[in-house]
């Protein structure tokens, strides 16, 4: 598959058109330009049943959906996704710094949908309705039986705008956070290819946030490629933590050894203000004694990645937790406390030991079709549960990398009330020593993903 740049931009602006492939064939488009069309008000025909919809075509949905029909064949699966083309963050770093190609990170929806068995739907959810157990469309309305959400994330500007929109959605688009798919990699992108000079700022934001290693490895593929480039920069990394979180001796041994006058990592720092005019940040800056001191730093170009926060969708459905709105799920099956006909998995999980990843996103794929399927066919819930297992690599320069991985268990303990519960318990192990056979490790795993998740 060959999918420029251009192309991927064209593809992303044909979302005012539903468009449908299932295992039997394409399903004709059906356009949203009446309000009082009759054919919009359906997105299909009534549930006989066994339908389970999918809100959310990336690393999870697309797991989920694949899984559920291979074992649940009589299944109706269908995927609700508002994008045209999948386009991957995990590796997505490595484009931005000229290192792959695009169409390395880029799959169409349609070839897996019809492979599996399963409908693909390009249209935006905007509301969905458990009493009914009915999700709202863009292009119409659509029932389900089960419903797994994997929306994604969300950005949280209001610490540094308050309820200001527009400035909310100036600094998006002036300092990409490049962490959901799309214009904002394309547009990080652009900005690295035309800087010349001076400071990059990189922001990491406070509490969970998705792929953690993601910034700390942008800052060394960008130093990387101000050094290969002959560019008079400094990289500066922004970091509340007191240490990069996780693979921090690995990334901070590659900002001493690789980058030692280009990367300057400022722990303990927080971004509080933004004034995009002058181009300026406030920072809190917090010492060993915790005394707090305000200082301004000046940016030339700058990737600034706001609090993250669960899909508003999340909130719609009614089973969400907290400020943020992560889901709240049963453990170990992310089957809503809610409601048991919903599940939720990917990034906008709550409640887990579990990083916000696409491996982990993948392998939450795995469990939820298991536990729908069981239901399809005529079993009770299942009683074991397989848990995911996260793995991941970061580049570091062109050719190197470090990684992590962990596995998780369930253990028994109370909860404070002295009841009896199974809490989630995680191990991880590091390999902080950079090398070319991790590098290579790096696309033989992102390739190993995408086979699980699209197929050959």
């Amino acid at each position: 598959m060959d999918i420029s740049r251009r192309n991927l931009l064209k593809a992303s602006g044909l979302s005012v058109a539903t468009f449908a492939v299932t295992g039997s064939g394409a399903i004709a488009a059906v356009t949203s330009d009446s309000k009082t069309d009759e054919r919009v008000k359906k997105l299909m025909p009534k549930s006989t049943g066994k339908r389970v919809v999918i809100v959310g075509g990336g690393w999870g949905g697309l797991t989920a959906a694949r899984n559920i029909k291979k074992k649940a064949p009589d299944a109706e699966v269908v995927v609700l996704e508002k994008r045209a083309v999948f386009t991957s963050c995990p590796i997505s770093n490595e484009w931005i710094v000229g290192e792959i190609p695009l169409d390395f990170l880029t799959r169409d929806f349609f070839t897996g949908a019809k492979e599996y068995g399963y409908t693909m739907l390009q249209t935006t959810v905007t509301d969905i309705d458990r009493k009914s157990k009915t999700v709202a469309t863009a292009n119409g309305t659509i029932d389900y039986d089960y419903l797994v959400l994997s929306p994604g994330i969300r950005y949280d500007y209001s610490s540094w705008f308050g309820d200001d929109a527009q400035m909310s959605e100036r600094c998006r688009q002036e300092c990409p956070p490049a962490l959901i798919q799309g214009s904002e990699h394309a547009a990080l992108k652009k900005i690295l290819e035309e800087f010349d000079g001076g400071n990059f700022i990189i922001s990491i934001p406070d509490g969970a946030y998705r792929c953690p290693p993601a910034p700390y490895e942008r800052a060394a593929l960008i130093a990387n490629y101000f050094k290969k480039n002959d560019i008079d920069g400094k990289v500066i990394i922004l970091d509340p933590k007191e240490s990069p979180k996780p693979k921090g001796p690995g990334f901070m041994a590659a900002y001493k050894e690789l980058y030692g006058d280009i990367v300057e990592y400022h722990p303990n720092s927080s971004v509080k203000g933004v004034d995009l005019d002058k181009k300026e940040l406030k920072v809190a800056v917090t010492d060993a004694d915790l005394k707090t001191t305000m200082k301004t730093l000046k940016f030339d170009a700058a990737n600034l990645i706001p609090v993250n926060a669960a899909s508003e969708l999340i909130e719609k459905a009614g089973v969400s937790m907290g400020r943020a709105g992560w889901g709240q799920m049963k453990a170990p099956t992310f089957q809503t406390k809610a409601d048991e006909r919903v599940f939720v998995i990917g990034d906008s999980v709550g409640g887990y030991p579990y990083p916000k990843s696409g491996s982990i996103a993948n392998g939450q794929g795995h469990i939820v079709a298991d536990q729908i399927a069981s239901r399809i066919n005529g079993a009770k819930e299942l009683a074991n549960v397989t848990l995911p297992i996260n793995t991941c690599y970061s580049m570091v320069n062109d050719t190197e990398a470090i990684s992590i991985s962990a596995s998780f268990s369930l253990v028994d303990t109370k909860d404070p009330q002295g009841n009896a519960i199974k809490k989630i318990k995680g191990s991880k192990k590091a390999n902080n020593k950079r090398s070319s056979a991790l590098g290579k490790g790096t696309h033989n795993w992102f390739q190993g993903m995408m086979t699980d998740i699209f197929g050959a």
